[in-house]
């Protein structure tokens, strides 16, 4: 039988594992990146930015666990250390960070990487017939999208 417990192509599954894992490492360097902006954000706008920045990183903690939790229902493994997720995050980590357009547009930055690495995953898993990881994604890329807009509308 090549198949998991859950219906997918076993191999097909294996690979989703490897991509959710990728995501997994942007993700994590994408919260440690929210975390600074969240302690370090001076100015003008550190009301509404450190609020802000706290909304982020929570709904990431939040994503992170989803992440996590869907590669093992695939039957892999999540990453768990910093070397890993530093060796394969394409989200640029943000040192010292204390201007608020600076943050911003760190964060506008990570998730453009994050929602191309969705939308890969998307392709992915619906030719894997996994509705599961589709579903997961298709609410991560719409739920982002709108916060680049809002972002995005921000920094003009």
């Amino acid at each position: 039988m090549n198949t998991t417990s859950i219906g997918l192509n076993k191999d097909k599954a294996k690979n989703l594992t490897v991509s959710l894992n990728v995501l997994l490492a942007n993700f994590q360097v994408y919260y440690q990146n929210l975390r600074g902006l969240h302690w370090n954000i001076k100015g003008k706008t550190f009301f509404e930015l450190h609020v802000k920045y706290e909304e982020f990183y929570t709904d990431s903690q939040i994503k992170i666990d989803m992440i996590a939790e869907r590669i093992l229902t695939l039957g892999g493994t999540p990453l768990h250390t910093f070397e890993e997720y530093s060796e394969l995050s394409k989200v640029a980590v943000g040192k010292n960070i204390t201007a608020g357009v600076d943050g911003v547009q760190l964060v506008v930055g990570s998730l453009t990487e994050l929602l191309l690495l969705e939308r890969g995953i998307l392709n992915e898993s619906a030719e894997a017939n996994d509705e599961g990881t589709n579903a997961m994604m298709s609410d991560f890329i719409a739920e982002q999208e709108k916060t680049m807009w809002m972002l995005n509308a921000w920094l003009n």
